[in-house]
């Protein structure tokens, strides 16, 4: 039996009796919480593929540090994914919309089309064509950002407010682990391909083939799920519009609502270099780490093992601060912590060699950024207030946030080749000052009052 609420001596009603922690740990069994982890771990897993883990494949295969910063412009699709993400809110996949639904068949199709570009990257040698590498990783990361859009609205529009906060946290830790897989994991299903007698590059081939497999586990989690009620009512209610309007208004509705409001391109700018900090570091720590003499496995067994653990305990962390405090001081923490990490790395390439400093290292950044990230997922989540347009401004929000990942840290690796390891952690430091400043002052400007409460 439940308590009843009771009315205070003020007259002012009490607050309802907060969940036992069987029912908070409940609510994370539910089958639609369930079905969000399982898409965020689908979400996670492409990301390193044309990312962090083809890095150290180019860097095996002997490509310069200067071209593999630059490949960090294989992440476009991410910055720019707020331009087809009215088309998924609009318009229908042949086949797929029909046997599927509007929100289920965009989603088996996105990951229909990401297994594909995964075996393209796999047939690709770095040592022989960067193009190719470029190219093939380009398209996964097209489709990477696509499954991206389309999980996103599936996420807003399935889980009823009671579940939404289990599912963001849900899908966070779920995505962590889908980054992990493809990076620790992969990394040692190539050692083990090797120690089965494989080239090196036929190892490399294989560990991605397997990485498109288990691009399945969420084309299984699509099928299983139901179409959320809120799409099928859209679909309804704008059933007799064409094609072209649905997308007009999707588009259109989206931008006009946001920039319309206070101080909206500051809020833009402060999204672009939040996690600018972690992306300018976290596009060489891979190259670093080989570079300084590790082992590929040594590297991966501590990303695997230890850097798991801080990622999980780092999400916990980053839920319970969000709890305690404002939004605003929440992203102060969060802001501070991941930048003032990368020092760990400055330590090690100082010292060198030492499997606790690189263990050490690789529990911060993982710590840390789980903390960030956790708080700039509430921050994006709350930016959206309006229902109608809640996918595409998400999809423009979370395409903007990878600008720093994309463009910004492009140049990486010029800087670290010219400034050496310790100098380069340092630097990534400082480049989290202007995203604390533009904190300052959205925060003097009262920005944060006018939110609305978390919703995704």
């Amino acid at each position: 039996m439940t308590r009843p609420e009771v009315a205070s001596k003020t007259g002012v009603p009490a607050e309802p009796p907060k969940p036992t922690w069987r029912e908070s740990l409940a609510v994370y069994l539910q089958p639609r919480v369930l079905i969000v982890l399982f898409l965020g771990f689908s979400s996670g897993l492409p990301l390193a593929l044309s990312g962090s883990t083809l890095l150290v494949w180019m860097r095996e295969a002997g490509v310069d540090l200067g071209t593999i910063g630059l490949f960090a412009l294989v992440g476009t699709p991410y910055t720019l994914k707020f331009l087809w993400a009215p088309l998924i809110d609009a318009l229908h996949v042949p086949f797929f919309t029909h046997a599927f639904g509007r929100r289920r068949g965009w989603l088996v199709f996105s990951q229909v089309l990401l297994i594909a570009t995964i075996l393209l990257l796999a047939t690709a040698d770095p040592a022989r064509s960067a193009l190719f590498v470029a190219l093939a990783a380009l398209l996964v990361a097209a489709a990477s950002s696509t499954q991206d859009i389309v999980v996103d609205a599936f996420r807003i529009e399935s889980l009823p407010e009671s579940e939404q906060a289990a599912g963001m946290a849900a899908y966070v830790a779920a995505y962590r682990i889908g980054m992990l897989v493809s990076t620790a994991g992969a990394l040692f299903i190539v050692s083990g391909f090797e120690g089965a007698g494989l080239t090196r590059g036929a190892a490399w081939t294989w560990g991605y083939v397997v990485m498109a497999g288990m691009v399945l586990i969420g084309t299984v989690t699509a099928l299983l799920a139901t179409e959320p009620e809120q799409s099928a009512q859209a679909e309804a209610a704008t059933h007799a519009e064409t094609a072209f309007v649905r997308v007009l208004h999707a588009a259109v509705g989206a931008f006009t609502e946001f920039l319309s409001r206070k101080d909206a391109i500051a809020a833009l700018a402060f999204v672009v270099l939040f996690k600018f900090t972690d992306a300018f570091s976290g596009t060489m720590t891979a190259p670093f780490v080989i570079d300084l003499g590790f082992s590929r496995n040594d590297y991966a067994a501590i990303v695997k093992g230890v850097g798991l653990a801080a990622t999980l305990i780092g999400g916990f962390a980053g839920g319970f601060v969000a709890r305690r405090y404002s939004l605003a001081a929440s992203l102060w923490i969060g802001g501070i912590l991941q930048a003032v990490a990368n020092l760990s790395f400055s330590w090690l390439a100082v010292i060198g060699i030492n499997q606790w400093a690189l263990a050490l290292a690789i529990s911060a950044e993982n710590f840390t950024s789980a903390i960030g990230t956790v708080i700039f997922v509430a921050y994006l989540s709350a930016l959206c207030q309006n229902p109608l347009h809640t996918a595409t401004q998400y999809a423009l929000l979370t395409a903007l946030s990878a600008v720093g990942r994309t463009y910004l840290s492009s140049g990486a690796g010029f800087v670290a080749k010219a400034v050496g390891w310790p100098a380069f952690f340092a630097i990534c430091v400082v480049v989290a000052v202007p995203s604390l400043l533009l904190l300052t002052w959205l925060q003097r400007r009262g920005h944060f009052e006018t939110l609305g409460p978390v919703k995704v």
